[in-house]
């Protein structure tokens, strides 16, 4: 059984968990567990975890994908990295372009067919042991996005061996945040959800208060 943070007629909000693929996997799971039609709005890795909004009906998925396209939408990601940016904060912008044949994504100088724009904020809170913690704010949704800018920059997410980590374990890599208009009663939805205290992220929880995260962006 998934775990439901959320419910109403239009969507449900889920903590995603690791391994599961968003596309068909988890509609499924969802589709009978709650015995409707679940439609996938925004992604996630399968690999990663965190917190999720899937519609209940096409209408509601129309008007969240809109919310996306015209960056209504608000996500933010909490990441353990190796090493620490000499900036506390700043903003990423990069040229990326994703190889479907290999799935996996890389940054270019150049604007060619297929490469797009990529955007993110950091603020990064703490350094232990060499890793730091970071609040990551996405501002546009590019396939391994957050993963690539990264560690184009000597600073891959812990776990993510694809882009450069050394560590064999989890991606400490945490969706902690989804904001959106409700597409039906227009009101706005804010949710948030704290990274499971069995993982890496455990190391860092006296970094990890709700109220305190709050206050960072």
């Amino acid at each position: 059984m998934l775990e439901i943070i959320y419910k109403d007629t239009d969507i449900v909000i889920i903590r995603k968990p690791y391994g599961l693929d968003c596309q068909y996997q988890i509609p499924q799971f969802l589709k009978q567990q709650l015995s409707c039609d679940i439609y996938t709005v925004h992604r996630l890795d399968t690999i990663v975890t965190g917190v999720m909004v899937f519609c209940l009906n096409q209408k509601s998925a129309a008007i969240l994908s809109k919310e996306i396209t015209e960056k209504v939408f608000k996500k933010e990601y909490l990441a353990i990295i190796e090493g620490c940016f000499k900036e506390q904060q700043n903003r990423l912008t990069d040229l990326l372009f994703h190889d479907k044949k290999v799935n996996k994504t890389y940054v270019v100088k150049k604007k060619r067919k297929g490469v797009k724009e990529a955007i993110l904020e950091y603020r990064q809170l703490c350094s232990i042991n060499n890793n730091s913690l970071l609040l990551i704010r996405l501002l546009t949704g590019r396939t391994h996005q957050i993963r690539v800018q990264l560690a184009s920059r000597s600073h891959p997410i812990i776990g993510d061996g694809k882009y450069g980590s050394n560590d064999n374990g989890k991606i400490q890599l945490f969706c902690y945040h989804i904001s959106f208009v409700h597409p039906t009663n227009q009101m706005v939805m804010d949710f948030k959800l704290l990274p499971s205290q069995s993982s890496l992220f455990d190391t860092f929880k006296n970094h990890l208060k709700e109220g305190e995260l709050c206050e960072k962006y």
